[in-house]
């Protein structure tokens, strides 16, 4: 297993549909596992294979609930349902949210309190989680990053504005830029 660098915000791999996993082969399985590696380096509780660079529909996931329990694995060509999200304004503290494609940086969302993932794993057998909270605010994230979306596109004013100010400050935008987990250090 290999840690693998984290393209930033201007890649184009980042801003395009991911392209469905056609097979599930010894590749497949080699990324998934230096994805997982590198999410743990980042530290992270999600990451899209978009984010490392690779054009593929799926995403991993770790996560431990306020119940002890853990959730945690691959999500291949994954479809999303959401309810619709809470109306108002996004709570600075409940709703903040950050990004491994934009490190360091976080600003509040509001996103969907529920969310169903329907997937298939490693070994090609279809699953389904019936999502809430913060497990279904991380499905809704590294979703977005297959569609080609990152969390700071779906920001209202005025924390869409600050976004785009933090990544003009950062030089970000453009391609050709990663950050490298456990060798820099860029407060992801």
């Amino acid at each position: 297993m290999a840690v693998l660098p984290i393209c930033i915000t201007g890649e184009p791999v980042l801003h395009r549909p991911a392209s469905p996993v056609e097979t599930i082969d010894e590749g497949i399985r080699a990324l998934v596992a230096n994805m997982i590696e590198t999410m743990h380096e980042a530290p992270g509780v999600g990451l899209a294979a978009p984010q490392v660079g690779v054009d593929a529909r799926l995403f991993v996931y770790d996560w431990t609930d306020e119940d002890d329990v853990r959730w945690h694995g691959v999500a291949i060509n994954p479809e999303l349902l959401v309810s619709p999200p809470p109306l108002g304004e996004p709570d600075d503290d409940l709703d903040s949210e950050g990004c491994l494609s934009v490190p360091g940086e976080r600003f509040p969302l509001r996103r969907s309190e529920r969310a169903l993932l329907r997937a298939t794993d490693l070994d090609g057998k279809a699953f389904e989680i019936d999502a809430q909270g913060w497990l279904a605010r991380i499905f809704q994230h590294e979703f977005d990053h297959l569609e080609g979306v990152l969390y700071v596109d779906r920001l209202a004013h005025p924390h869409g504005k600050a976004a785009l100010k933090a990544i003009r400050r950062q030089s970000w935008g453009g391609p050709g830029q990663s950050w490298m987990p456990g060798i820099d250090d860029l407060d992801a």
